[in-house]
């Protein structure tokens, strides 16, 4: 099949940046396995008091400002949906959630479904709840009749970040996303493209 042949939306909500940075090196590493892409951030709700209490995130909405916010068009377009997010006490942040919440109409009609889906997260401290982020995120995927594509050990580099459930990473917005987690990233992106061609293929095959 030629490339760019499959769409995939990377869908995030990131306060002080680490996972706006996990979003993009996904987003590149789609793009270069021949997906068209679009990066897409959620919207803010928290208020604008918070956001200036802390420099980090200040600066993250200052930087990501250019990226556009999800539509539902981001997710109609798409074959793929990548899906990142803080963990937020062991569970999906409310901005993202926010946005899942307003797809019901979409889900009633089924236009949710047989598309791909995964996730990425990550925490300040180490067994910091990137599992039952992901399993929770994962819960949504189940309901909306979506296939799940998670990364596995399918990689000998997964034994590095050691996250079968997507790509992760620990650390602030001081902490760099380390070169684990810039590998789980890559791997993450090409199996997703990978298995949406797959399956776009052979959808198409017996339409």
């Amino acid at each position: 099949m030629p490339l760019h042949d499959v769409n995939v939306a990377v869908i995030y909500y990131s306060s002080t940046g680490t996972v706006a940075e996990i979003a993009r090196l996904i987003a590149d590493a789609a793009e270069h396995a021949g997906a068209d892409v679009r990066l897409r951030r959620a919207a803010e709700l928290a208020p604008q008091s918070a956001i200036d209490s802390n420099p980090a995130w200040a600066a993250n909405v200052a930087a990501t400002a250019d990226i556009l916010e999800a539509t539902h068009d981001d997710i109609l377009w798409a074959d793929a949906v990548l899906f990142g997010t803080p963990t937020r006490f062991g569970n999906v942040t409310s901005q993202l959630k926010q946005f899942i919440d307003t797809l019901g109409g979409l889900w009633q009609q089924g236009r949710l479904a047989d598309k791909v889906y995964s996730g990425f997260t990550a925490t300040q401290s180490k067994h910091g709840g990137q599992e039952s982020t992901l399993l929770a995120l994962y819960h949504t995927v189940h309901h909306f009749g979506g296939i799940l594509i998670a990364p596995g050990y399918t990689d000998p580099a997964k034994f590095a970040d050691g996250n079968p459930y997507g790509t992760s990473h620990v650390g602030g917005p001081d902490t760099p996303v380390d070169a684990d987690a810039r590998t789980a990233a890559r791997i993450q992106a090409e199996r997703v493209v990978k298995f949406t061609k797959a399956i776009k293929a052979g959808l198409a095959a017996t339409s």
